[in-house]
């Protein structure tokens, strides 16, 4: 009888927790979804793209889909992306060299490999790694602003909003990015403002 009453407790304890378990996915995947389809919003209105897509996502990761008029359906948020950018003849946030588009196309691709859906300790080594490539660059592909800083910027906004002033001082080479790109004309549309002690981020001067 003691026996029968603890596993139907213990089996109810882990239906509830595989249902919150699942909930909990259901939310984070719905959230990834919202904040993709932000993101090219954003980047249309920034591009001057007057006639806003209309975007679907496939598979369980819900990858966002921009169906192509002019040819096969575009999928995932890097391709599309890119896509926008020749759609709005904006091809120098590609890169200007051969050099720099490779530049662009790594930083792109670090956001969706390592950035996306990283672990709070992944989130440590990434901005270390982050602070110390930035050290010597006003961008991420050098002096010239690209689309993988906005892509970056987009990806990276939920970390550095949670960052305590000491650890915004401790990557500062990060925030000091950051902030220049969150100034930057037309970029932040549908993200909130960080707040950054400029005074201790920029020398004196240069703020």
């Amino acid at each position: 009888m003691v026996s029968s009453v603890y596993h139907d407790v213990r089996g109810a304890g882990l239906e509830d927790i595989h249902q919150s378990a699942s909930v909990l996915c259901v939310r984070l995947v719905s959230g990834v979804i919202k904040m993709a389809l932000r993101e090219l919003s954003s980047l249309e209105r920034f591009l001057g793209l007057k006639k806003p897509n209309k975007y679907s996502t496939q598979g369980g990761k819900k990858v966002p889909v921009l169906q192509n008029n002019n040819g096969p359906a575009l999928i995932g948020l890097v391709t599309i992306a890119s896509h926008l950018v020749h759609e709005a003849k904006r091809a120098e946030l590609l890169g200007d060299s051969a050099e720099q588009r490779a530049v662009v196309q790594q930083w792109i691709e670090h956001r969706i490999t390592r950035l996306d859906n990283c672990s709070k300790e992944e989130v440590k080594v990434i901005l270390k790694e982050l602070n110390q490539y930035l050290e010597d660059k006003v961008y991420l592909a050098g002096n010239i602003f690209t689309l993988a800083d906005i892509l970056m910027y987009y990806g990276i906004h939920h970390i550095v909003v949670e960052l305590a002033i000491l650890e915004k001082e401790r990557y500062l080479n990060v925030t000091r990015w950051f902030d220049h790109i969150q100034h930057y004309p037309g970029i932040r549309h549908h993200l909130p403002p960080v707040v950054v002690l400029r005074n201790r981020v920029y020398p004196s001067g240069h703020h």
